[in-house]
């Protein structure tokens, strides 16, 4: 089911990058969960993101997730680049010996270079696990993308 579920994510990240222009961008996120992560965004404050990757206390799980999110630029200026604040809504699959399946609201920040195609990204996610049982936890990640 793994690879399955490896496959799909990849074909879907494959088909956004050759259907969209350079609103594509694929890297890095760290700590929960640490792997690739993407974002495509769909209009000029939407988009949606998306990671799959493993959680730090055990590389035998593996963490994908998808979410929607919401910017606002005109919160925070800058001298150079883009500052937006970011929020949204998304699911969480986490894939373990007691796989779980919940929902995540996060909010962040992303910096926007000017200069290249590049955002760094700060976010804090509450998550409410919904199956196999009810637990709320807290996650954070630090990431890099490249816009293609």
């Amino acid at each position: 089911m793994k690879k399955t579920i490896l496959i799909v994510l990849f074909a879907c990240f494959a088909a956004i990058s050759f259907s969209q222009d350079k609103k594509l961008g694929l890297g890095v996120i760290l700590y929960e969960p640490t792997g690739i992560s993407g974002k495509m965004w769909t209009g000029e404050t939407t988009a949606f993101d998306a990671a799959a990757g493993w959680s730090l206390g055990s590389v035998d799980v593996l963490h994908l997730h998808a979410d929607f999110l919401a910017h606002r630029f005109d919160l925070i200026n800058v001298n150079k680049g883009r500052l937006p604040l970011y929020f949204g809504i998304g699911a969480k699959l986490v894939l373990a010996d007691d796989p779980r399946i919940g929902i995540r609201v996060p909010v962040g920040l992303s910096y926007l270079f000017s200069d290249a195609p590049l955002d760094a990204f700060l976010e804090i996610v509450p998550t409410l696990d919904l199956i196999p049982s009810t637990d709320f936890d807290i996650d954070g990640a630090l990431g890099l993308r490249y816009y293609f």
